[in-house]
């Protein structure tokens, strides 16, 4: 039986449509330049600016300007596993699966440091399959061609820390009125603690809070 010139006009479109995902999954950025050349925006930053009129703030620092009880504190709130993963946290991902599927919607995320900074530096917030799949796809291209100390000080200077505050420096001027490269333990726990919603977290300013006071025990 013949299909009409609807129905093949119909899949012809699905088909593009189709080949054009594929092509967005697949059309990886070239991270290796990342291993010498320090981002001046992200998508993410580039997003929030179209939507925000809070002063942005952006000041770039090297890794060893950057207190490492900051270091240790992103790590032990956001990826413990950071330097023993090639990107995934296997054991995670299989643990949110199971306590989204007991919830019945998507409450617990499982993303490495290297896939929030490849979703910060490249891509949209959407959750659907092509994006996170072109997302581990970046994560893993992060973890060949830079390493961890990079990829470290990649994800401490372009991460949100408020309205407008981006990295770590930013962040720490903002919070405390210093560099941050004099972060203590207590002021490094409180800006990890924050990172799930910096916006809402932050607004009370510094306050030891029970993540906080967990983070700060695990560092």
């Amino acid at each position: 039986m013949k299909m009409s010139n609807r129905k093949i006009g119909f899949l012809v479109i699905l088909g593009v449509i189709w080949v054009a995902l594929l092509y967005d999954t697949f059309n990886i950025p070239n991270v290796s330049e990342l291993r010498t050349v320090n981002p001046i925006t992200t998508a993410f930053m580039d997003r929030q600016l179209l939507t925000s009129t809070a002063p942005f703030s952006y000041e770039w620092v090297p890794l060893n300007k950057i207190s490492p009880t900051l270091q240790r504190a992103v790590i032990a709130a956001e990826d413990d596993e950071f330097y023993e993963h090639e990107g995934f946290n296997w054991e995670a991902i299989k643990r949110a699966a199971i306590y989204d599927w007991k919830k019945k919607k998507l409450a617990r995320g499982a993303s490495t440091i290297t896939q929030q900074l490849a979703r910060n530096l490249y891509l949209s917030k959407s959750k659907n399959p092509f994006r996170k799949l072109k997302e581990f796809l970046i994560a893993l291209k992060l973890e060949r061609e830079l390493s961890k100390q990079r990829i470290l000080e990649l994800y401490l200077n372009v991460v949100e820390w408020g309205p407008g505050v981006y990295g770590a420096e930013a962040a720490s001027q903002y919070y405390f009125k210093h560099s941050a490269a004099k972060l203590s333990a207590s002021e490094s726990a409180f800006l990890a603690s924050i990172l799930p919603n910096p916006k809402r977290l932050g607004r009370r300013g510094y306050r030891m809070s029970r993540r906080a006071g967990s983070i700060l025990r695990r560092m």
